[in-house]
């Protein structure tokens, strides 16, 4: 007896057809490639990751290589083949530096506090290091057991000057320096210059990775706070750190008998001078909790400046998107009437400033606002110093914008007006509207519908332009008493002066500043969006 599979279940020839397509030589060959890519990506990026102690990438390293294969040498997770990519760069562009951020607003990360205590203890007795009259100098030679030269780990190859039977000894970093004991080195004019299992850098290779030589902290035995110190690219010399650390009273003791206690100096802990402040501006990477937050909001003189930049952002953003509006909307309205005369050539022509790179706009506007010798005060015959008073800096701002971003407004808004029926005009003139009632009753409503959205974008967009006020004014002029904030510093631009400033860095409450930031565009947003859905009830 012959059983015969129900209709409809026999693959037949196309699925065959399906299949095969599905395991063609080329895309079996793009998936090898991709998948030992991926592969060798993870070998090398992961020693480093553990080398640097960098877990969290660490750890998204080998969930992305795991995911990948999981996903590619399986069938039963085809839609995440499509869905991967952009997961992945979504996450990795987007959502790991929003993390990041709010994880540093947490922090006091900034200058002299990027790193733990104990690299800051030994970066000061390195760097505290004096040579006395009587300690040894030695020549030099650096050597690697791998081929890693620029960052090592390096081992020191040194012989005393005053040593005649040029006996080896060798320095490690966090070790003290001994003896020799392995196969004996050759020796040049009373220098290593080779070890069996390590490569001797050359002149050019020390001088490229001296400051990582200049760091590392070599002891010396029964000798307390000696070490030895590179000097130049071929000597080395016994010197003595003029500051130690006091590991019991958790304390730094100068070799005058000074002593600088960890202390708590504004949101987080330092050593602290006779001064009152951090000894040499140096602390270390620590978590301050709500600090960063608590000193914006309850510093008179931090707060104060914040709120006037938010302000300031407020008008700059509304204006840049009203005006904008408003001009690209008279235009593409007067352009849109088909009594005007050469409609294509005339909306080409304002295209125009949409066409020129921004930055380029920028600079070269900068330079029209020039009080000297600007074109603005040549043309109209004037003396007038833009960017001098915080009031006229604004508005050549806001002008500035008006000009950029009116061509966008226009094509917008043509392209609404187009889209609206010529019988809803019609029928309006047959009610008797005039032209003027008919354009703010009937068509700027229904242009409203379709452009309210774009107006939101475009606000958000204002709101953190930064390359408006960087390329254009800097942010100035400076104003007396605030050190942070310029005459037409919006929130962002004062962000970046707060991270990234010529008097020091402070990622730590820059990131808490753009943390506030980012509720603020997204509550702005929310809000603006919550009102432009009013409209949809006019259709």
């Amino acid at each position: 007896m012959t059983i015969k599979s129900p209709r409809g279940t026999d693959p037949g020839p196309a699925a065959s057809s399906v299949k095969e397509r599905n395991t063609t030589l080329p895309g079996l060959i793009v998936k090898i490639i991709f998948l030992g890519l991926t592969l060798a990506i993870g070998v090398y990026a992961v020693p480093l990751l553990v080398h640097y102690k960098m877990w969290m990438w660490l750890g998204i390293m080998v969930a992305a290589v795991v995911l990948i294969f999981g996903i590619y040498l399986t069938k039963r997770f085809i839609p995440g083949k499509y869905l991967f990519p952009g997961t992945a760069f979504l996450t990795v562009f987007l959502i790991i530096p929003v993390v990041l951020t709010i994880n540093y607003s947490f922090t006091n990360f900034g200058d002299g506090s990027r790193g733990t205590k104990e690299a800051m203890i030994a970066a000061v007795q390195t760097e505290s290091i004096k040579r006395t009259a009587d300690s040894p100098l030695y020549t030099l030679a650096v050597g690697v057991e791998g081929d890693d030269v620029a960052d090592g780990p390096f081992t020191l190859f040194l012989i005393s000057q005053d040593d005649p039977s040029q006996t080896v000894l060798v320095g490690r970093d966090g070790q003290d320096v001994a003896a020799w004991d392995g196969v004996e080195p050759t020796i040049a004019d009373g220098r290593v210059s080779a070890v069996p299992g390590y490569r001797i850098l050359t002149s050019g290779e020390v001088n490229r990775a001296y400051a990582k030589l200049e760091a590392m902290t070599v002891t010396v035995p029964d000798t307390a706070g000696a070490l030895i110190q590179v000097q130049g690219i071929t000597q080395a010399y016994e010197g003595k750190a003029a500051i130690t650390y006091d590991a019991a009273n958790d304390q730094l003791v100068s070799d005058t008998g000074q002593v600088y206690p960890a202390q708590m100096v504004g949101t987080a802990y330092c050593f602290v001078g006779p001064d009152g402040k951090c000894f040499q501006n140096k602390s270390w990477l620590q978590n301050v909790g709500l600090k960063n937050y608590s000193r914006l909001l309850t510093d008179p003189g931090i707060r104060s400046q914040f709120f006037a930049a938010f302000a300031w952002t407020l008008i700059f953003s509304l204006a840049s998107v009203v005006l904008t509006f408003l001009l690209g909307f008279f235009l593409a309205l007067t352009l849109n009437d088909e009594r005007v005369k050469g409609q294509k050539a005339w909306r080409a022509f304002l295209l125009l400033p949409y066409a020129i790179p921004g930055m380029i706009s920028l600079l070269i506007w900068s330079q029209f606002f020039n009080k000297d010798f600007g074109l603005i005060n040549r043309l109209f015959g004037i003396d007038v110093n833009w960017f001098g008073d915080p009031t006229l800096a604004k508005i050549a701002v806001i002008l500035v914008q008006i000009w950029m971003g009116f061509p966008y407004m226009f094509v917008v808004c043509t392209g609404a007006l187009q889209s609206i029926p010529t019988d809803v005009k019609e029928a309006a003139r047959i009610d008797g509207s005039t032209g003027l009632s008919t354009t703010f009753r009937i068509i700027m409503p229904l242009l409203l519908i379709s452009v309210a959205p774009l107006l939101v974008a475009s606000f958000a967009f204002n709101f953190n332009n930064f390359n408006a006020i960087q390329l254009l004014t800097e942010g100035g002029p400076p104003l007396s008493g605030q050190f942070t904030r310029g005459g037409t510093d919006i929130l962002i631009s004062m962000i970046y002066k707060q991270a990234f400033g010529g008097s020091g860095t402070d990622f730590g409450f820059a990131s808490a500043m753009s943390v506030l930031l980012f509720i603020l565009t997204g509550v702005l947003a929310a809000f603006q969006f919550r009102v432009t859905k009013k409209l949809e009830n006019l259709t």
